[in-house]
């Protein structure tokens, strides 16, 4: 058994981690985390995420010897999570988005005490869509232009998506470019013609959408288009218990889903 924290256990993300670890035969919950002033702290974890009491209060610090942390919370508390498991040298699924460069600085020099698989995404497809766009986008060269759109739900906090940014990367490494000099994120006003060099990335926030992202090669007279949906969240948290099992017998370095799903 496989004995697992999961930070932001009180999300969206983290309640769907905290039951299917209750109900898997590969994991045992141990500690379920939140921050030091959320309301639900001394609650079963359990029956928080709509399944059996799982013994677990929902907790502000890390004490249980734990085999793997997974953690979907904010960067700060990703970062702070990051502190405890290098003093327990605990492994790390980090599927938290929004990182500033300092904080990917500070996840990328932990992982040379522990191991740590980083991801904005952890679905399957979306992991395979980034492997094909620089195949797609190579062949294609820059007389397609290639845009970005994607969509989230009302609460997402960062934008745009850090799998939007993973899937700019990959566009741009088959281009020969760079997202930080090429991207253009959003347009408004009288903008000039579209630079062919451009990758355009655009956000979408309504409702209650789980994630959806569409990248476009649009050429004269025809377009390609390439759409990943993720009908619900479980894709995410199956792919970060995947992730989990990876992660637990490696030795310490920064690890992707690519390294997860041998791609």
């Amino acid at each position: 058994m496989i004995r697992a924290a999961v930070n932001g256990a009180a999300g969206r993300m983290g309640q769907l981690l905290v039951k299917l670890i209750c109900e898997s035969k590969e994991f045992q919950l141990v500690s379920a985390l939140e921050r030091a002033d959320h309301p639900d702290l001394g609650k079963d974890a359990g029956t928080l995420a709509g399944t059996r009491p799982s013994g677990i209060p929902l907790s502000s610090e890390l004490v249980q010897p734990v085999d793997v942390l997974i953690d979907f919370s904010s960067p700060d508390s990703t970062l702070q999570r990051v502190s405890e498991c290098i003093k327990k040298r605990s492994p790390m699924v980090i599927g938290t988005t929004g990182h500033a460069p300092e904080g990917l600085k500070r996840i990328r020099e932990a992982s040379a005490i522990v191991p740590i698989v980083l991801s904005p995404n952890m679905s399957l497809g979306v992991n395979l869509l980034a492997e094909v766009l620089p195949v797609i986008a190579k062949a294609l060269g820059n007389s397609f232009d290639a845009e970005i759109v994607e969509a989230h739900h009302r609460f997402k906090k960062d934008s745009p998506s850090g799998t939007a940014l993973k899937l700019a990367e990959a566009i741009a490494g088959g281009l020969g470019l760079s997202v930080k000099e090429n991207a253009v994120y959003g347009r408004q006003g009288i903008v000039g013609e579209r630079k062919r060099t451009e990758i355009g990335i655009l956000a979408v926030r309504a409702g209650d959408i789980v994630g959806e992202h569409t990248v476009i090669f649009g050429g004269l007279g025809e377009r390609i288009e390439v759409k990943h949906i993720a009908q619900s969240r479980e894709c995410f948290a199956r792919g970060a218990l995947r992730a989990a099992q990876f992660v637990v017998a490696k030795p310490p370095a920064l690890y992707t889903m690519k390294d997860v799903l041998a791609l």
